[in-house]
């Protein structure tokens, strides 16, 4: 059987780093792959093409974003009955995360293909990328039921102390994920609903290779008959953790939306430029977030066990780590994302004069960004670790203080200060998360303090 890891026991600092750097390759390959996807999207089809994937960003993370919530959400009160050695109720978990998980795919499948033309309407997506937008985003947004079970089942896997085989999984996908790429799009002309289709394909046989996997390698993931009848005890403490975490990310999402909406009336250069950057951006900030995920898992499993003080020893060590990454995540965007950006766009068939303006305003949006990364690097410390231990509701309002400030960038500066604002947008949301989750953490490690246990302390104070 594959080797499980208890983070409860031993230094936190090694464990937190071994974990994570299997989810950190697997960040990376994965935003490798979708920035391999936009490449074959802005070379072959054209950047009309490019531009139109691009402005789907902001609803994808609303409905996507919603979907990884609920499937991280799920997976805490696993990781917490599995730090607490009691594997038949952590099996439960598990057989209603699979009825919920199961419901939300039907809801979200409806709900999206119903109202996806008229919320990219309402977006202002300006009419010559209309089409390709609309035929990639309703692909994704119709096979979202494989993109649901393929995070849920990698989330339990991560839930028992398995970092390594969702990186499996994950290469496999991209590997078919590029290669439908290339079939549908060159081979097949398919244009950007190729590109979607590739991506839902390649989602839908990971999930089933996870699956097998589990199955038959794992024997605390083996049900009793008794385990997998409905108790709305369970179904509820699943809501409490999945649903404002699945909410939270659509909070932040609903910002990005009206932020979206404004930068499309600077134009398809612009959105161009964007598409671009915020690719670079999502492949350089991978690592951060992987190691927040981490610190869900390391928190959940500590939080089960009663170990309180390792849980403030962990989120201290993992900063120090984060704010090193950050440092250098800074310095290879500052100095490279122009000329990153050329991947996307292709020369020959882009009028010179526009092409050097996406190129000069991609790299100009990435060294305003870049500028805050270590903001956005405690952000993602902070909201997992919180999350892990439980507290599902309070990185809500981390979500809610991004939504407003996005808003107001949204509302009051895009018009006035164009593409800067659009520029500035992400660490001012940041900058007023970080606010809420500093106060957060300090109240809830207060509240910890008070009614600490120490049920090792040799291992507390490793």
């Amino acid at each position: 059987m594959p080797r499980t890891t208890e983070m409860t026991k031993g230094k936190p600092f090694k464990l937190i780093l071994g974990f994570a750097l299997p989810m950190v390759l697997g960040n990376v390959f994965q935003q490798l792959y979708s920035m391999v996807d936009t490449v074959i999207v802005g070379k072959f089809v054209g950047v009309n093409a490019l531009a139109g994937v691009g402005s789907t960003g902001a609803i994808s993370f609303l409905v996507v974003g919603f979907a990884l919530g609920v499937c991280s959400g799920f997976s805490i009160p696993v990781s917490q009955q599995f730090g607490a050695g009691n594997y038949k109720n952590m099996r439960k978990y598990i057989a209603h995360a699979i009825y919920m998980s199961a419901l939300t795919a039907v809801l979200l499948t409806v709900i999206t293909v119903i109202f996806t033309g008229s919320i990219l309407r309402i977006m202002n997506t300006p009419d010559e990328i209309y089409n390709d937008a609309y035929s990639y985003i309703i692909v994704i947004f119709s096979g979202i039921s494989a993109t649901i079970f393929y995070n849920m089942l990698s989330g339990i896997l991560r839930a028992i102390g398995d970092s390594k085989s969702p990186l499996v999984f994950l290469i496999i996908s991209s590997v078919i994920n590029i290669g439908l790429d290339l079939t549908f799009i060159i081979v097949f002309k398919m244009g950007v609903f190729g590109a979607g289709l590739a991506t839902i394909i390649s989602q839908a046989i990971s999930a089933i290779f996870c699956l097998a996997y589990m199955i038959r390698n794992y024997d605390i993931l083996k049900f009793e008959k008794d385990e997998l009848k409905f108790d709305v005890s369970y179904a509820k403490q699943l809501a409490v953790t999945g649903y404002p975490m699945a909410l939270q990310f659509s909070i932040t999402a609903t910002g990005s939306i009206i932020l979206q909406s404004a930068v499309n009336t600077l134009g398809t250069q612009s959105v161009a430029a964007i598409t671009a950057a915020v690719k670079i951006q999502t492949v350089a900030i991978g690592p951060m977030e992987s190691l927040g995920i981490a610190m869900a898992t390391y928190c959940g499993q500590n939080k089960g066990a009663g170990k309180y003080k390792r849980i403030t020893q962990g989120i201290k060590q993992s900063i120090i780590i984060q704010m090193i990454y950050c440092t250098a995540s800074l310095m290879a965007v500052f100095f490279l994302g122009g000329i990153l950006t050329t991947l996307f766009i292709d020369k020959s068939t882009t009028n010179p004069v526009e092409y050097a303006k996406i190129i000069e305003l991609s790299a100009y949006y990435l060294k305003l960004s870049g500028s805050f990364y270590p903001t956005l690097g405690v952000l993602f410390i902070l909201r997992n670790s919180l999350q892990g231990m439980g507290y599902s509701f309070l990185p809500m309002l981390a979500g809610v203080s991004e939504l407003a400030a996005r808003s107001i960038v949204a509302i009051g500066f895009i018009s006035l200060l164009g593409f800067t604002a659009a520029g500035l947008s992400g660490p001012i949301a940041w900058i007023f998360a970080d606010i809420v989750l500093i106060i957060t953490y300090y109240i809830k490690m207060k509240e910890m303090k008070k009614s600490m246990t120490f049920t090792d302390s040799a291992a507390a104070a490793s």
